[in-house]
């Protein structure tokens, strides 16, 4: 009786669900057969756990991500590069040649235009040959290497794949070929700026085996020490920061900023040009006859697409359509209107009558100081840089050429070396963030923003100032002089009185 009663309970509590079937069997099972059961139960658990193990690697193929796929430029980028590209293109042609060529006298206006046009179009060659390979390729802290002689290496016609360089963004690259052509125009307008020093009196010949001299053994290592670095991609952890810094270049190693072309075009440029100027001598008649500018409309115009084509040279130098483009185009637009106006009230002050002249060429002294602070100050710092680079630069070819007494025809070292040096400096100043900069990264692999100190920075600019000033003075020096040995530096004096339009060239640029 107890045990029907027993069943009958146990059939209830499966049915309302309250006990496993397996439990309630135990309850009525012998010893022996309940020993079976647990046994049986012990075994499947071991099985199910065999194949669950034998399932995970299944599991994690399943779950595993599949690999990112590699960054690819990004078009508004490019679009924004190619365009800055053209933009500085213009400012050596026509621009840099309409500025120079209204300021000489009439007869020399066409070698002038001549001189910057092959000028320009030989760098691009050079560069294009072995100039871009020495400048932006991995060889030690003061030249590249020979990796991309001929461009070698930027385009696979077989696979139709371009090579790619790194921005100042980790994933965010650009085709290297937009970069060679970018800076490929920052190259030849260097070259051709020099040449201010010395127009109405050099050889044509002279000029080609000067620029070609002066390009590989002064321009190339500049920007090399100053502008190469591996990127920021470079920088995959903590550990390797030291180890890939130690393949830039020695300025850029010191921690000098330069973001368009303080020192790498300006210094450069301004110092090789006051080599020239001392070495092949002053024009006949300076400082007697009358030299003044043919056509300032010519040098307005020249003016007005330099300042035009240089929000490419600066705001494209951020290498991507991004803030710090937005920061260098602003910055380059204040800062010149600026100059403009305080070279002109500090003229007008002095003379007496504020001239064209003085306006145009405050607004070149504004451009050159803003270029190496573009995108690395603040708004406030272009207001300074702007002021202090018309005053400072409107004595650079007044008081400061006096004391030189140099024929720096055009005035190449007065504006673009001490408006490159000062602007160069302050940038150290303004970069703090405690006066509106944008600081610098501490270090590319965390990105997180530092700042040395105000001390601290500006000295390091100066070194890179002096370093710069330095290298190009003995490198101006050798080319001068080795064009010197082979075809000599300056036209006959019969030619010179002549004009190098005629005498060196055959025609002219007005018909009268």
């Amino acid at each position: 009786m107890k045990k029907l009663i027993a069943s009958l309970l146990a059939a209830a509590i499966v049915a309302l669900g309250v006990v496993a079937p397996t439990a309630v069997l135990a309850q009525n099972a012998p010893a022996a057969e309940m020993k079976k059961m647990e046994m049986k139960k012990d075994e499947a658990k071991k099985d199910e756990a065999k194949a669950a193990d034998a399932a995970k690697p299944e599991e994690k193929k399943a779950d595993a991500a599949p690999a990112a796929p590699a960054p690819v430029p990004n078009k508004g980028d490019v679009a924004w590069m190619l365009t800055s590209t053209a933009l500085v293109l213009l400012m050596s042609v026509p621009a840099l040649a309409l500025f120079y060529g209204g300021l000489v006298r009439t007869k020399n206006m066409l070698s002038v235009l001549m001189q910057v046009f092959v000028g320009f179009s030989l760098v691009t060659v050079l560069w294009s040959i072995y100039g871009y390979s020495l400048a932006f390729t991995e060889g030690n802290a003061f030249i590249g290497g020979l990796s991309r002689l001929f461009l070698n290496g930027t385009f696979d016609p077989i696979k139709g794949e371009y090579s790619m360089v790194g921005t100042f963004s980790k994933g965010t690259p650009l085709y290297e070929l937009v970069f060679v052509a970018f800076q490929a125009t920052f190259a030849a307008i260097t070259c051709c700026l020099v040449l201010g020093s010395v127009v109405e009196r050099i050889k044509f010949s002279a000029v080609l085996i000067f620029i070609t001299i002066w390009f590989t053994i002064s321009y190339c290592p500049i920007a090399h020490m100053v502008w190469y670095w591996a990127g920021p991609d470079a920088y995959t952890s903590a550990d390797v920061v030291d180890k890939v810094n130690a393949t830039a270049g020695y300025i850029w190693q010191l921690g000098a900023l330069d973001f368009a072309g303080g020192t790498v075009v300006h210094i450069n440029s301004g110092v090789a040009g006051l080599v020239g100027a001392i070495l092949i001598g002053k024009r006949l008649g300076y400082g007697k006859e009358v030299m003044a500018p043919h056509s300032l409309t010519m040098t307005m115009i020249g003016a007005a697409l330099l300042w035009f084509g240089w929000f490419g040279f600066n705001a494209g130098s951020a290498l991507e359509a991004n803030g710090s483009a937005a920061l260098a185009f602003m910055n380059t637009y204040l800062a010149t209107a600026l100059a403009v106006l305080s070279w002109m009230f500090g003229e007008w002050m002095v003379k007496g009558k504020p001239s064209m002249l003085g306006a145009a060429s405050g607004a070149v002294a504004g451009l050159v100081a803003i270029t190496p602070a573009a995108g690395n100050v603040g708004i406030p710092g272009a207001f300074v840089i702007g002021i202090v680079a018309g005053l400072i630069c409107f004595w650079g070819v007044t008081g400061l050429k006096k004391l030189i007494r140099t024929d720096d025809a055009l005035d190449v070292f007065g504006v673009h070396a001490v408006g490159g040096i000062t602007g160069a400096l302050l940038t150290g100043v303004f970069n703090a963030p405690s006066l509106g900069g944008p600081g610098l990264p501490a270090d590319w692999f965390s990105m997180k923003p530092g700042y040395p100190g105000i001390l601290d920075q500006f000295i390091i600019q100066a070194k890179g100032v002096g370093i710069t000033f330095i290298w190009t003075a003995v490198a101006a020096f050798i080319a001068f002089k080795i064009a010197d040995l082979i075809v000599g530096l300056r036209v006959p004096e019969d030619e010179e009185r002549e004009g190098l339009d005629t005498s060196s060239h055959g025609e002219s640029a007005y018909k009268y």
